[in-house]
């Protein structure tokens, strides 16, 4: 499990918090995903998980045990984390990349077990990118490596997942199976963490929504809790309309176009 205990953070020469006094838990066995929009303090969340920003005030703890307790090498083998941003300074092949998520398990200066063979190979399996293990980093496209990089923290096969936009780049498809991947690893015992724009795909997947609004939990909850028009009207400044799902009853969002909401206001008897 994954807690943020009244977390605040404040950036360098800001004047508001980017997070403030946020609460959300990530159980064992559930998707939690975190939702909100641009500039909501989501990224913030993940950011002060990895100790890139400290905090103003609160705590996060990683099962019973405060983050700052936790050694970086010991969180890493227990917390696989997927950034928004990641660059790398060289390329490397594929399957090297992927291996990296075995290091925080076996260090440096020695060879590959079996166990991380094993374990590079199923997750490579799991993102779908066993094509791409011979070809270099810096060949692939956007939404390749974004699965790679997926690859590269199922490696590491800790006991949390932590995602920040996880699909960016990525097609239909492969948007759907990376969601379906998330919640079998839930299913399996996994925290699973994310933060996502996607709130139709979180409707169906999610078991917890967390809804930020500057900084603040707007609402919480399970989908249906929280996907409530009144309410992400008030959050995104966009009218819209909240329906439900066909195939799997879960809610789903229907934006509307800005001109025909207001003609449909005026002609309301």
């Amino acid at each position: 499990m994954i807690r943020f205990l009244g977390v605040s953070v404040r950036y360098p020469r800001a004047r508001a918090m980017a997070v403030a006094g946020v609460s959300l838990e990530a159980p064992a066995g559930r998707v939690t995903a975190v939702v909100g929009p641009n500039g909501s303090g989501k990224s913030t969340l993940v950011r002060a998980l990895l100790r890139a920003t400290p905090l103003h005030s609160g705590e996060i703890r990683v099962g019973d045990r405060p983050l700052t307790s936790i050694g970086r090498r010991e969180f890493a083998q227990e917390v696989a984390v997927v950034p928004q941003r990641e660059t790398l300074t060289f390329s490397l092949p594929t399957r090297d990349y992927v291996a990296l998520g075995r290091f925080p398990h076996e260090g440096p200066w020695r060879p590959p077990s079996a166990r991380d063979l094993v374990a590079v190979e199923s997750a490579m399996t799991l993102a779908g990118v066993s094509a791409l293990a011979d070809r270099q980093t810096a060949e692939l496209s956007g939404g390749e490596w974004q699965r790679v990089r997926i690859a590269r923290a199922l490696a590491q096969r800790g006991s949390a997942l932590v995602l920040d936009e996880p699909t960016t780049f990525l097609d239909v498809a492969h948007e759907m199976e990376m969601f379906e991947l998330f919640a079998s690893l839930a299913r399996e015992g996994r925290a699973v963490l994310l933060v996502s724009h996607q709130l139709n795909l979180v409707a169906r997947f999610a078991d917890i929504m967390v809804l930020l609004d500057r900084g603040h939990v707007a609402a919480a909850g399970a989908p249906a809790d929280v996907m409530r028009a009144s309410t992400l009207e008030a959050v995104y400044d966009w009218p819209l309309l909240v329906t439900h799902d066909p195939a799997v009853g879960a809610p789903a969002l229907l934006p509307l176009r800005a001109r025909a909401h207001h003609t449909s206001s005026e002609n309301r008897p």
